[in-house]
């Protein structure tokens, strides 16, 4: 069975720092893609930033010098340091597992980031 768990979300304040982890089971982590995305009510969920089995990565373009995506393979986990945050970035973020061009594609149930004074 499959299962990301992410863990790390929380209240912080604008200009304040948060990291996410997501910790996968029931694949082999190492092939597969992973992502972070985010969404906010009533809106489409949207990629902040992947990481290829490669180790190559990309932002969107809101999050680009503030966010950074990582991967630990041995620990089957993947990473999302946010810094400076600002109110924008307020949504629930979801981990995603996926095999591009194979339809295998898979989600964690969501964590809330909350940006708030």
């Amino acid at each position: 069975q499959v299962q990301l768990v992410e863990s790390g979300g929380g209240l912080v304040q604008p200009g304040g720092s948060l990291r996410l982890s997501c910790a996968a089971s029931g694949i082999i982590f190492s092939i597969y893609t992973m992502g972070w995305y985010r969404q906010a009510p009533g809106k489409q969920r949207e990629l902040v930033a992947g990481i290829h089995k490669g180790g190559s990565t990309n932002y969107a373009d809101s999050v680009k010098g503030r966010f950074t995506i990582a991967r630990d393979n041995p620990k089957n986990t993947v990473y999302l340091q946010m810094n400076s945050l600002n109110l924008d970035d307020t949504d629930v973020y979801y981990c995603n597992a996926k095999i591009p061009n194979d339809g295998i594609n898979y989600w964690g149930k969501g964590t809330l980031v909350t940006v708030s004074s």
